[in-house]
């Protein structure tokens, strides 16, 4: 029994099944991301004035990965409109470079990760003088990355540094004792993160040329000690939800573009009209991923 309407389209709906599938689908999409986007903005309207982050992501790393992803946007119509002219090898190097770009933009999007788990954002109990270059300033935070002395820390957001730890079962019985750290080295950034974008450009102008100087910092001095972790702050929470859930849909939307590119290209030569609509699905989604990051990258880099 041949099923209907998977290549012709359907007469009370204009499209083929597959397309009314993914257009109900994607409408699940948008409201599963309209609701994240507005917790953000009641989040983000609802914090205390200089509370909010502002800065502290890579705004060129992520403008490049947003310049990567519009690319396959690109190659993902132009491999659709490759095999609608029947040439297959055309489409075969479009969607090559389509989930090239989606391993690139994963890859990039690991590194960003991997240096916000390894910046650390440090409250001091009281002031400190901290020198950039010729310039001095009081600051109760610091921001940079950190080197321990001695044995690496056992936390990551703690309230108080100083003092040892026990960890025990559930008798009572001690099963390992930490020793606290009695100092850490940081290397700081030259600025402060309650400043706004154009004060944080001038003051990383102002420190450009002038290395980095290293602040050695008791453990008893310190109120709180965070990476740029969920637990930082609500913003982190905010950026981790929204871009790993974004980095899911990017990394299962690949995969399906593979599986078509690949296996699933044998159907090119038994059914190609209905491999060209698994194309044209898959293309479908792939767009709406592509749309998702436009709006989170102005939304969380930039404001």
């Amino acid at each position: 029994m041949e099923i209907p309407f998977v290549v012709q389209p359907r007469p009370d709906t204009g499209v083929y099944n597959a397309k009314v599938g993914i257009w109900l689908f994607l409408a699940s999409e948008v409201m599963l991301f309209g609701a994240l986007f507005s917790s953000y903005i009641l989040l983000r309207f609802g914090a205390s004035p200089g509370s909010w982050p502002h800065g502290l992501l890579n705004i060129p790393i992520g403008t490049f990965n947003t310049a990567v992803l519009i690319t396959s946007s690109v190659t993902v119509v132009l491999s659709w409109a490759s095999l609608k002219m029947g040439n297959f090898g055309r489409y075969r190097v479009y969607q090559a470079i389509t989930i090239l770009c989606a391993l690139s933009f994963l890859g990039i999007k690991s590194f960003e990760y991997r240096d916000k788990f390894s910046h650390y954002e440090v409250w001091l109990n009281a002031p400190i003088t901290v020198k950039h270059g010729d310039k001095e300033a009081q600051t109760d935070r610091l921001l940079g990355h950190i080197e321990y002395n001695g044995t690496h820390p056992f936390f990551w957001n703690t309230q108080r540094l100083a003092g040892s730890a026990e960890r025990k079962d559930s008798n009572g019985n001690v099963i390992a004792a930490l020793a606290p750290v009695a100092s850490f080295k940081l290397l700081p950034d030259p600025f402060h993160y309650t400043m706004t974008s154009k004060e944080m450009a001038h003051a990383k102008k102002e420190a450009a040329g002038h290395e980095h100087a290293e602040i050695e910092i008791k453990a008893s001095d310190v109120k709180r000690l965070s990476a740029f972790v969920p637990a930082h702050s609500t913003y982190f929470a905010v950026y981790f939800t929204l871009t790993a859930l974004h980095a899911l849909h990017v990394l299962f939307g690949a995969l399906v573009i593979f599986y078509i590119w690949g296996p699933g290209a044998k159907m090119w030569k038994t059914d190609p009209n209905r491999y060209i609509n698994r194309v044209e699905i898959s293309g479908l989604f792939w767009h709406f991923v592509d749309l998702v990051w436009i709006f989170l990258f102005p939304v969380l880099y930039l404001l």
